[in-house]
């Protein structure tokens, strides 16, 4: 009897937990994405949207990413659904995630209408800030029902970037150039993450205030602003020879100082919690420039 008894009780408490389990976060784009139970199948539809699955604690729901979806190594193996500019939604439908992480500047907005018209649950995922990550990963570790992980992974970024500001921010500032891109030439303003990595490592963004997120430059505006530091970035690892150009330019400050350095984009430009890699190699490399002053 006590056995029937307590069974029952289980029983009752489960449904009535399933019952009222419910979830409700604000995405990049300030959109409330809900759900009534925890998510089992998520999309992500960007590397950084992939990385931040993963330390979310929710990497095993993760059913399907995009090209470049390169870290962790588990993620080469979950299939693809096309690149982040172009997705096989016909393939990403069939797979049913009942969560789509969509990459607002970076995937085709016609595509995402046509996801949320079709009742997906999309949430974007775009944070441009150390806070902003954190709360990223928090938000969907909330809804995959990993609240425990993401807690831990979010809490652990948030005091590296604390610590390398204590380490970095008080030292002399150093003008610095990141090269986001090669052709056209392109850079971040002052709103980008990036640039808030720059400033943690005592730097100053000398493109900071221009109106646009990500600029286009011309060589000519680089060389009236006359940066210390050069720094390239890119889309794979291997941008490194993007420096060599810029020794055509011996006026330079940064040339002159042989401040052209390279940090692999994947740890700079993609907004997850491995940005506190990069930032501890942005910060070195501005470190070995200033040694560098006469």
């Amino acid at each position: 009897m006590f056995k029937a008894t307590s069974a029952f009780t289980f029983t009752v408490l489960f449904f009535y937990v399933s019952s009222v389990w419910g979830s409700c976060v604000i995405d990049d784009r300030e959109r409330e994405v809900c759900s009534n139970s925890p998510v089992t199948r998520i999309a992500a539809l960007s590397p950084g949207a992939t990385e931040l699955a993963f330390a979310a604690g929710a990497g095993s729901k993760v059913v399907t990413v995009v090209s470049f979806s390169d870290y962790p190594p588990a993620a080469q193996e979950i299939e693809s659904v096309g690149s982040p500019s172009r997705l096989d939604l016909e393939r990403l439908l069939a797979l049913k995630p009942d969560l789509i992480l969509a990459w607002g500047t970076g995937n085709p907005s016609e595509q995402i209408s046509t996801l949320l018209r079709l009742g997906m649950r999309v949430f974007y995922v775009e944070p441009h800030s150390f806070s902003s990550i954190a709360q990223d990963i928090r938000d969907i570790a909330q809804l995959a029902g990993t609240e425990a992980s993401g807690d831990v992974a979010a809490s652990a970024f948030l005091k590296g970037i604390s610590d390398l500001k204590t380490q970095y921010s008080q030292k002399p500032k150093i003008r610095t150039f990141y090269q986001v891109w090669d052709e056209p030439l392109m850079t971040m303003n002052g709103q980008h993450y990036i640039n808030q990595v720059v400033e943690l490592c005592g730097g100053i963004n000398v493109f900071s205030k221009s109106p646009r997120l990500i600029p286009r430059l011309n060589k000519e505006a680089v060389l009236i602003e006359n940066p210390e530091v050069i720094v390239a970035g890119g889309m794979g690892e291997r941008n490194a020879h993007w420096l060599e150009g810029w020794r055509a330019f011996p006026e330079l400050m940064a040339t002159k100082q042989d401040n052209l350095f390279f940090v692999p984009p994947s740890l700079l430009q993609r907004p997850t919690p491995r940005l506190l890699e990069g930032a501890k190699i942005l910060c070195e490399k501005l470190d070995l420039a200033r040694s560098r002053r006469g």
